[in-house]
């Protein structure tokens, strides 16, 4: 997986997907049981399937605010023994979380400075950050999750979709802010429980074709057991579909908008 910041000339934020060690857990581990996928035999897989390639450490240096869309171990640390989350972070820096449900775990956690991230936006030196819906699941959502805008004066809009499918509220989110970076977990990661929990690729199309002039970054890839799509299958339906505003970085690869930097300048993954 690949953490995502984003920065102003002040301020460094960064979203959370998790900085758990290699084979930190698998679903088998997660205390009763509540998930399964269509093959039994990867609910016994080890996840993360990979390291990062630095360090949490150099991962989170010199981060002013954490963002943490919802509290699932894909998205944040989290113990199996009591259900404290956060354990490799600085319980100093700001978090911004979704719900109060989702602070109290956090306080409980030994974190100090707690905000529900609000609709109507916060507003932080130069940037506004705020709130947008996000729909965690095809049948029935795997929880809430959010998604989050982010906007500054000469930087470019940035919107992170979070653990969603495609549907109205997402369009209705781009067609409102019109957002020129837009980043999607689209492994289409999927329960029997949930149905799908994130996008595929027919959702990446649906979102390209509302945002043609926006780049997209495409991410939490290769890393989890009830994944159904990998990086070469995408890579080759959204040929497929013709999409090519897009970016799909390897472990540890870096991609940076800047913001005088045309969007299509870039070649995609």
């Amino acid at each position: 997986m690949q953490p995502i910041a984003w920065y102003t000339p002040a301020k460094h934020f960064s979203s959370i997907h998790g900085l758990p060690p290699r084979h930190a857990f698998s679903f088998v581990d997660i205390p009763g049981r509540p998930y399964h996928i269509s093959d039994p035999m990867k609910e016994h897989l080890p996840m993360p399937f990979y390291d990062l390639p630095i360090s949490a450490e150099e991962v989170l240096q010199d981060v002013d605010y954490i963002i943490v869309t919802h509290l699932h171990p894909d998205h944040i640390d989290m113990s199996v023994t009591d259900g404290t989350v956060g354990a490799p972070l600085d319980k100093r820096v700001p978090i911004f979380c979704q719900n109060e449900e989702d602070a109290a775990v956090l306080k409980r956690s030994g974190f100090q400075d707690i905000t529900i991230l609000p609709k109507e936006g916060i507003q932080i030196g130069d940037a506004t950050i705020r709130q947008v819906p996000a729909l965690h699941g095809t049948y029935i959502p795997c929880g809430n999750a959010m998604g989050v805008l982010f906007e500054a004066k000469e930087e470019k809009t940035f919107y992170l979709a979070g653990d969603t499918i495609w549907y109205e509220e997402v369009a209705a989110t781009i067609k409102k802010y019109q957002p020129e970076v837009i980043a999607l977990n689209a492994c289409a990661a999927e329960t029997l429980e949930n149905g799908r929990l994130i996008m595929n690729d027919e959702d990446v199309w649906n979102v390209s074709l509302a945002a043609p002039h926006a780049r997209l970054y495409i991410t939490h890839m290769d890393n989890v057991a009830h994944a159904a799509l990998t990086r070469y299958t995408m890579r080759g339906r959204l040929a497929s579909r013709g999409i090519v505003n897009y970016d799909m970085p390897l472990d540890g690869e870096s991609v940076v908008y800047l913001p005088d930097e045309p969007l299509f300048a870039k070649g995609s993954d």
